[in-house]
This record gives C-alpha cells, sequence and structure tokens, in this order.
C-alpha cells in the first residue's frame, strides 16, 4: 500500500546506480513527475514577475560593479600612473576614484534592493506554498487522516515550508551572480593572461564534481533529517495532547525517554548533513585558495620572464578575488536548494494526493431538504480489499423522523451516519436525499444542511462564543444566545467568569464533559441543520449531564431528521423507530414498546444495561 511517510531507506548499492538512472529518465514516470514538481516551483514566481525581474536586474547589477573594480584597478596602474605629468596623474587618479566610488554606490543600492526586496518575495512565496497546503489539507477525505498522524502534517506544513523562502529568494539570485561573476572574471583573466586563465579553468570542472559528490551526501543526510524532525514534532504533539493522560500515570519518564530517543536520532542526522557540508565548504574554500596560490606562484614566474607585468599581475588577484565570491554563492545555493527542494518535494506530496471525495463536474447546490434519507443497497468498507463494514444495506427514512442506531460495537452505525455527509463515498449502491444520490449535490452545501453531533467533542481554543460562532460565523449576540438557551448552556455559560467571553481553554478543557457537549449541541442549533446526526453524544456522561444533553437533543430534534446512535439505551427510548444493527444487518426495527415485546436482541441488551 502506498503511504505518505515511507520507512527510512538505506543507499542503494553502486551497482544499481545504473537502474536508477533510467527510473529517473525524464521518459520515465518518476522523471514525468520530476518535471512536473519543477514547472510547479517556478510557477510559484509568476505573481511575483516584475519583482523577480528587478531582483535579477539588481544581481546583475553586483555582479557587473564586482567585475568593474578590477578593471578600474587595471587602468589606473597601467594608465594613470604612467601620466608623466604628476598634477595632472593626481588629478585623474582622483577623478577615477569618484567615478569608483559611484560604481560602488550602484552595488550598494543593487545589494541593498536585492537583500531586502528579494528576502519579501521569498517570504510571499513561502506563505503562499504553506497556505497552499493548509488549504489543501483542509479538502482532503477522513480516509486520508485515517492513516497520518497530525505531527507529521505538521511538520511539513510548518518545518518543511521554513527554507522555501530562502530558498525563491537566493535561488535565482546566486545563480545569476555566481554565472555572471564567473563569467565576467573570466573573460578579463582570458584578455589579461591565457594560459594562466586557462590552467584555472582546467580546475573547475574538479571542483564542480567535488561539490557534486557531497551535495549527494547532503541530500541523503537533509531527507533523512526532514523524516526525524517530522517524528519528533509527532511525539511532541501527541504526548502534549495527552499530557493528562501522561501524568495521571506517571509516565514522565517514558515520554522522556521516546524523546530523548527520537531527538538523539535527528541529532545524529544532523550531524551526517553537517560533515557533508563541512567537507563541501572545506573544499569551495580550499578551492579559491588554491588558484590564488597558483597565481601568484605562476604570474611571479612570467612577470620574471617579462609574459606579465606587475599591474596585470594586480588585476589578475583582484579577478581571482572576484572567482572566490561565485565559487562561495555555489555553495550556498546548493545548501539552500538541498534545504528548500527536498521540503518542497515533501510539500508536493501532500499537494500529489487527491481527496477520495470530491464534487462531481456535474454538481449542483443542494436545496433546503426535506430530510428523507434513503440507503440503496450501500456497501462500504474502509479499505478498497478489505472487509466490508456494511454490505448491501437498504434502508429509508421518513422527513422529520426520529430514528435511533443501536447495536454491539463494530457494526458500522457510526460509519452510516458518516456516509450521509459523504464523509466517505459508498463503495456501492447510493445514498439519497429528497430522492437526489448525496454525489450530485456540492459537498459544501451538502454538509451544510447536515449537522453532526459527535462523542468525541471538539471545542477550539478560545471563547464560548467564538465556539458557539463557528456553526454560523456571522451570527448575532442575540441568535447565540437563544441556540444556547436551547441546548440548556445558557445558565452555565451565565455562571463562567466571563459568560460568553470566557475562554475555554485547549478542547475546552476549562468545562465539564456534560459542558462541552451542550455547547456542541448548542453549536449545531446554531447551524440550524435539516438533517442531525449524533453519534454517542451522552456515552461518556454521568447521569445529570445525560439528562441535561438527553433533553438538549430532544429540543434540538424536533422537526428534523434525526439519527442517534447510542448504547445507553436510555436516550433512544423516545425514538419513532429503533434500528438495531449488528453483523447481519438490520435485523430489528420499531418502536422501544415494539422491541420490548419481540424478546429479541434489543430487549436482551436492555435487560443487560437494567442489570448494571
Amino acid at each position: 500500500m502506498h503511504t505518505l511517510f515511507p520507512r527510512a531507506r538505506k543507499s542503494p548499492p553502486r551497482h544499481n546506480r545504473f537502474l536508477k538512472f533510467f527510473r529517473d529518465y525524464p521518459g520515465t514516470a518518476d522523471g514525468t513527475r520530476r518535471r512536473s514538481r519543477i514547472r510547479k516551483f517556478l510557477s510559484y514566481y509568476r505573481p511575483h514577475l516584475p519583482l523577480l525581474l528587478a531582483d535579477l536586474l539588481c544581481a546583475i547589477l553586483v555582479a557587473g560593479t564586482a567585475v568593474a573594480l578590477p578593471l578600474c584597478a587595471n587602468f589606473v596602474t597601467s594608465h594613470l600612473l604612467a601620466l608623466p605629468n604628476a598634477p595632472e596623474a593626481y588629478g585623474q587618479i582622483l577623478a577615477f576614484g569618484g567615478f569608483m566610488l559611484a560604481i560602488l554606490a550602484v552595488q550598494i543600492a543593487a545589494i541593498f534592493f536585492v537583500d531586502y526586496q528579494g528576502h519579501v518575495m521569498g517570504a510571499r512565496i513561502e506563505a503562499a506554498v504553506r497556505q497552499e497546503l493548509f488549504e489543501h489539507c483542509q479538502k482532503l477525505s477522513f480516509s486520508f487522516y485515517d492513516r497520518q498522524r497530525t505531527g507529521q502534517l505538521m511538520s511539513r506544513i510548518t518545518n518543511d515550508s521554513l527554507w522555501l523562502g530562502e530558498l525563491f529568494h537566493h535561488g535565482p539570485e546566486d545563480i545569476s551572480i555566481a554565472v555572471l561573476k564567473y563569467g565576467g572574471a573570466m573573460v578579463v583573466l582570458f584578455f589579461i593572461d591565457p594560459p594562466l586563465a586557462s590552467l584555472i579553468l582546467l580546475l573547475t570542472p574538479v571542483a564542480v564534481a567535488y561539490a557534486l559528490h557531497f551535495n549527494r551526501r547532503m541530500n541523503r543526510a537533509l531527507e533523512a533529517s526532514k523524516r526525524q524532525i517530522a517524528a519528533v514534532n509527532e511525539r511532541v504533539e501527541d504526548a502534549l495532547a495527552g499530557i493528562r493522560v501522561v501524568q495521571s500515570f506517571a509516565n514522565e519518564a517514558l515520554e522522556q525517554q521516546r524523546f530523548a530517543k527520537l531527538n538523539r536520532r535527528f541529532l545524529e542526522g544532523r550531524a551526517d548533513g553537517y560533515r557533508s557540508e563541512a567537507w563541501f565548504s572545506v573544499g569551495t574554500e580550499s578551492f579559491a585558495q588554491l588558484i590564488t596560490i597558483l597565481v601568484i606562484v605562476i604570474g611571479g614566474l612570467r612577470i620574471l620572464t617579462a609574459e606579465l607585468s606587475v599591474a596585470e599581475m594586480l588585476t589578475f588577484l583582484l579577478c581571482v578575488a572576484v572567482l572566490v565570491d561565485p565559487v562561495q554563492r555555489l555553495a550556498n545555493f546548493v545548501r539552500l536548494w538541498q534545504e528548500g527542494y527536498t521540503g518542497f518535494v515533501r510539500a508536493m506530496e501532500v499537494l500529489e494526493i487527491a481527496p477520495d471525495v470530491t464534487d462531481r463536474p456535474s454538481a449542483r447546490p443542494m436545496p433546503v431538504p426535506g430530510g428523507e434519507i434513503s440507503f440503496s443497497d450501500v456497501a462500504f468498507g474502509y479499505e478498497a480489499d478489505g472487509p466490508k463494514v456494511l454490505e448491501r444495506l437498504s434502508l429509508t427514512i421518513a422527513p422529520g423522523e426520529f430514528v435511533a442506531l443501536v447495536g454491539p460495537s463494530g457494526v458500522g452505525k457510526s460509519t452510516l451516519c458518516a456516509l450521509i455527509p459523504r464523509f466517505y463515498d459508498v463503495q456501492a449502491g447510493a445514498i439519497r436525499i429528497d430522492g437526489t444520490d448525496i454525489r450530485d449535490v456540492t459537498l459544501a452545501s451538502l454538509r451544510r444542511h447536515v449537522g453532526v453531533v459527535q462523542q468525541d467533542v471538539y471545542l477550539f481554543a478560545g471563547t464560548v462564543a467564538e465556539n458557539l460562532r463557528y456553526g454560523r460565523p456571522g451570527a448575532t449576540g442575540a441568535e447565540v444566545e437563544a441556540a444556547a438557551r436551547a441546548a440548556n448552556a445558557h445558565d452555565f455559560i451565565m455562571a463562567l467568569p466571563g459568560g460568553y467571553d470566557t475562554d475555554i481553554g485547549q478542547r475546552g478543557v476549562k468545562l465539564s464533559g456534560g459542558q462541552r457537549q451542550r455547547l456542541t449541541i448548542a453549536r449545531a442549533f446554531l447551524k440550524d441543520p435539516a438533517i442531525l446526526i449524533f453519534d454517542e453524544a451522552t456515552s461518556a456522561l454521568d447521569n445529570e449531564s445525560e439528562r441535561a444533553v438527553q433533553k438538549a437533543l430532544l429540543s434540538l430534534a424536533s422537526g428534523r431528521t434525526t439519527l442517534v446512535i447510542a448504547h445507553r439505551l436510555s436516550t433512544v427510548r423516545h425514538a419513532d423507530r429503533i434500528l438495531v444493527l449488528t453483523g447481519d444487518g438490520i435485523i430489528e426495527q420499531g418502536t422501544h414498546s415494539d422491541l420490548m415485546a419481540q424478546e429479541g436482541v434489543y430487549a436482551n441488551l436492555h435487560s443487560v444495561q437494567a442489570s448494571i
């Protein structure tokens, strides 16, 4: 099975590299994917083309002025110093010094623009990638989140995108400046002394081969470290989200050991990366110094043979100093490419995952439904090749009917309800609302008319009012209060220190289970859906809280098509119809009285609960 987060793999043996070449050849699937990702990478520049062009223009000015200064030095030493008239020479040297200062001013202005506006462009693109990632994650289906872990996704959205801004900024400018400086300096060197310049040119491929070797090593180390920091984030998110469980079991030491193991593994991965980066930096720096030494030694010998003048030697050395910057920029670009592009690839791995549940091309908005729901030969399993949770299930629920689903765990009660708002799509058969297949209406309009109150209550960090308005962001204060009153939540809200403006903490930790559940019901009231689903909404509550929630539930269910899943049968006694679901499908249905009279599965469940 394909997984988004594969296990770390060992490097392929050398004899497999030939096979890897063909696997990555542009005509293959991997080569096509790589080209597609490069096009996607470049597409992020499109909204910023004027700024990119200005940035590249300034990069050209930086490179041009850097090469111009050694030429100015050559002109001063070879022409102005040779003037016979000293006062005239003084004046021309000072005038030429002013010209050089003007060149320096242009260079400073260009560098400032590149460093400031270029970074702003990179930051905007980084933010755009992060926004696109977040929006895409919002579209991915429940089946995706069933397989993935939040900490891993957080790492891809946050950590992996941190270096993207630097890459998007420095990539074009570093390449442009490096190429132009190197090319310009080499032209000047060949003009001054072709033999010595040819020697420098011959050494360049050696430096490039050295850089590419350690570039591959850095790439492997960085990919491994990104996987490892994702695992660290996952451990942190899991341990801190479950801190109450950790402390209640006194397992702080265990969590510290787990974190230390992952943290140590990440450190070892970073050390491998830094080792390769150090060898890379040593090589590039040594190359520049080696060139300088060769120029001094060979240039000195050529001066003795009168094949090179001192002025030309000085210009040559200044141009060699200019060559150092392209080498350093190349090193910086390679580092940023490894940091940024590996993160970009990991982001693309998420963006390339298509949601399992999407709108059909012909999907239309769903009008306010009457509330009839019908299942026709519905089959569904969480894995395409795995066992079916539901098989050939058929069921019709009348508009406004209050239907309860009961039965043992694992028979598909929650699954059946999750199929109605299309959290998952049926694998066979169809679900219709008012006679229309739910796949023929837009997801947004369908879910706007279906309200879900789950057992696993989720409240966001913020105030009571902010959480209630999640059901309808534009609701007025009076509407929020009316929803809270209908859910029997107004009294306890007013008893809180700040009333509706009370901060309830992460996931509502400052409230009791019953209070949190009533807030979710009030949120559903505010949404005002035509179809309502309660999934084990009272299973974890005490008796008093359960009665309050049941009262709110019955109030909310009035006039709506309602499905309630409950293990506590006291919750469903007042249902219009109770469906008993087992592994064989719906085996009993009727009112509470009807099912008790049948003395079947429902009656047995009721007697077992009554005896507890």
